[in-house]
């Protein structure tokens, strides 16, 4: 009778594995299919949301910090050649300005003006006015454009994504289905904004942020082009998003520092050779040292 049993339990050892393979196949295709939906217009947002219309911002992120006064005008430039950007172009990641300007307007803080690629068009445009190609009345004669007082300048000090071990979580609930999971990953960004005034040079603000995000990778490459469908796919994502979430955080920074502005000051005015005087110097500390 034993050995019975233990050869019907030998025949429903294939079916009980086939069984538990085809239950791991079923619940991957049904999560997967809810992570690959249709795109949905408005979905999917990230830190920075909506839309700015001179001073009126919409559907803008509440956490945004709002100035009720205008602080002047702003230009933005981003260094191109720096290696910070160069990675953001390794991961298909674009400017960070048409985003820094949507925040920025949205606050109410500054007035961006065009200095960017947008310049060639507005010179082009005085350029056929200057030829006699414009419609009488186009208006766009000399002393027109708006100054920039100020210039804000961002850069990524770094973005990185860590971990990539957290499949072995899922093993102990759901048994097989646990070793087919990608994992989880954590996406860390830290940026730094700096605003210059335009006019002397000198520093205005200088501001750091932080942000990070968890990136699930629903079973990971076991499935091949499925993956590509369901969870892995979005893997490009939250890395973009992070970066701008720690811009916003970085913005907020600087906002909050601004609300409580007090010019630097040094005896005798900036750039007339500062405090630390030195022997035999011409400087007015320089000459203070002669008198001790």
């Amino acid at each position: 009778m034993d050995l019975q049993n233990k050869l019907a339990r030998e025949r429903m050892e294939p079916l009980r594995a086939a069984g538990q393979v085809a239950l791991t196949l079923a619940v991957a295709a049904a999560l997967t299919g809810c992570l690959a939906t249709a795109p949905s217009m408005g979905e999917n947002k990230g830190t920075v949301t909506g839309a700015a219309g001179g001073e009126t911002a919409a559907n803008k992120n509440s956490a945004l910090e709002k100035c009720d006064e205008t602080l002047g005008t702003l230009a933005l430039e981003e260094h191109t050649n720096e290696p910070w950007y160069l990675e953001l172009r390794n991961y298909q990641l674009g400017s960070t300005l048409p985003v820094l300007r949507l925040m920025i307007q949205q606050s109410n803080c500054f007035v961006i003006v065009e200095r960017g690629r947008a310049m060639n068009n507005m010179m082009q445009e005085r350029a056929l006015q200057q030829s006699g190609e414009m419609r009488a009345g186009s208006n766009f004669g000399k002393g027109q454009m708006v100054s920039a007082d100020y210039t804000m300048s961002p850069a990524i000090q770094f973005a990185a994504k860590t971990g990539g071990a957290a499949a072995g979580l899922l093993t102990g609930a759901f048994g097989g289905l646990g070793a087919l999971a990608g994992g989880m990953s954590q996406n860390e960004a830290s940026t730094t904004l700096l605003l210059i005034d335009n006019r002397s040079g000198v520093q205005i603000s200088a501001a750091e942020g932080t942000a990070r995000n968890f990136d699930f990778n629903v079973f990971g490459g076991a499935f091949g082009g499925l993956t590509a469908a369901g969870g892995g796919g979005y893997s490009s994502t939250p890395r973009g998003k992070v970066i701008v979430a720690a811009f916003a955080d970085s913005y907020n920074q600087m906002v909050k520092a601004l609300r409580n502005y007090k010019a630097q000051t040094v005896k005798g005015g900036l750039g007339t050779g500062g405090r630390l005087g030195v022997d035999g110097g011409s400087t007015p500390a320089s000459k203070e040292i002669k008198k001790r």
